[in-house]
């Protein structure tokens, strides 16, 4: 997607005209942007290029990619109205050699389905941390200007009550859990940022994302909103194989990234921000009953069935009421609810 899609156009043009982004720190720069064909990430790149074009930034975007074909594929459009996109084929894991200067770096590679987490917990780790690593060692060697790492809200474990979530909570992740694979290897990539800036001065800033969707989310993309919109569209009802009684903010895919890139250029090294819609707070059936009343107009029901093998895919209940006093403090808000999220979302499917 690109500026040909209506919905897409004018999330480009609200994250470029948003006003907590320091654009000018950005001006001529060289940013490396991992995990680049993801929903976030893919996102991040093609708001770079929109707003160098609009604002004539001269900025130069590196794109880590798996598939250099595939990305091409998938970034056609891009690549027929700009110069400045560059793909650079590898994984974290293994970064390849990357010349010249890289003045920022927004690290999201990352894996993000429960069901990967819970058959491949060792390689979700391995992932995780090792490629944050890489990723740090490269800004320490190229001394970029700024570094944001992706986290998520699971960092707090699941906590049992709707109290107020800062950035200075505990966590009540289980370490002996097989899926506490993913919030303790991005706990550990989160002490590794705090750890490069306090010994080598690395500015590395942590995003914590609450659940994150909008246009972009592939048609079949596995994760509940995403099913939910299926059920909408093909009216189909909602079946829930948990209570859904996990509580959780969420935040369209556009605010996320006006949220990465302020904390690129305007964020404190060696501190995490919360990046949520607290208005959205609610359990994982409201949503449900959301999405049936008010997307698909009453036209189907939600359900509630109980699978005790796929329920293992999932994390424990949890409250996970995300503030985000200190993003705003920045001058970041969000702009979009739940209901035009999925209105969005759906436009694009």
């Amino acid at each position: 997607m690109w500026t040909e899609t209506s919905v897409f156009k004018e999330d480009l043009e609200t994250i470029c005209a948003a006003p907590s982004i320091d654009w000018e720190k950005l001006r001529c720069r060289t940013i490396l942007v991992t995990g680049a064909t993801g929903l976030i990430g893919s996102q991040i790149v093609s708001a770079l290029l929109y707003a160098s074009r609009e604002k004539r930034l001269g900025v130069e975007v590196l794109a880590l990619v798996r598939n250099k074909q595939k990305a091409e594929r998938q970034f056609y459009a891009q690549l027929s109205d700009c110069k400045n996109l560059h793909f650079v084929e590898g994984n974290v894991e293994r970064m390849p050699a990357v010349e010249g200067s890289v003045d920022y770096i927004v690290h999201g590679a990352s894996p993000t389905a429960s069901a990967y987490f819970v058959q491949h917990p060792v390689d979700t780790i391995r992932t995780a941390v090792q490629g944050t690593q890489n990723l740090l060692e490269l800004a320490r060697t190229k001394r970029s200007a700024g570094f944001v790492y992706l986290s998520s809200m699971e960092v707090y474990g699941a906590p049992h009550d709707d109290a107020p979530l800062y950035e200075d909570a505990g966590t009540t992740v289980d370490t002996m859990s097989a899926r506490s694979c993913y919030p303790e290897a991005k706990r550990l990539c989160e002490a590794m940022c705090a750890a490069y800036c306090a010994q080598y001065k690395v500015p590395a800033v942590v995003a914590r994302l609450a659940q994150t969707f909008g246009p972009g989310v592939a048609p079949d993309d596995g994760r509940v909103f995403a099913e939910f919109a299926r059920c909408a569209r093909d009216g189909r009802d909602i079946v829930l194989n948990t209570t859904g009684e996990s509580k959780r903010c969420c935040l369209y895919t556009a605010d996320a990234v006006s949220a990465i890139l302020t904390l690129l250029t305007v964020g404190t090294p060696g501190q995490a921000y919360n990046a949520a819609n607290p208005s959205t707070y609610g359990s994982i059936y409201e949503m449900g009953i959301m999405v049936a009343q008010e997307i698909a107009g009453g036209r189907i029901s939600v359900h509630v069935q109980v699978d005790e093998e796929k329920s293992k895919n999932y994390p424990p209940a949890f409250h996970l009421n995300l503030q985000i006093d200190k993003l705003q403090v920045l001058g970041w808000n969000p702009t979009k609810g739940l209901q035009e999220m999925y209105l969005r979302m759906m436009q694009c499917m």
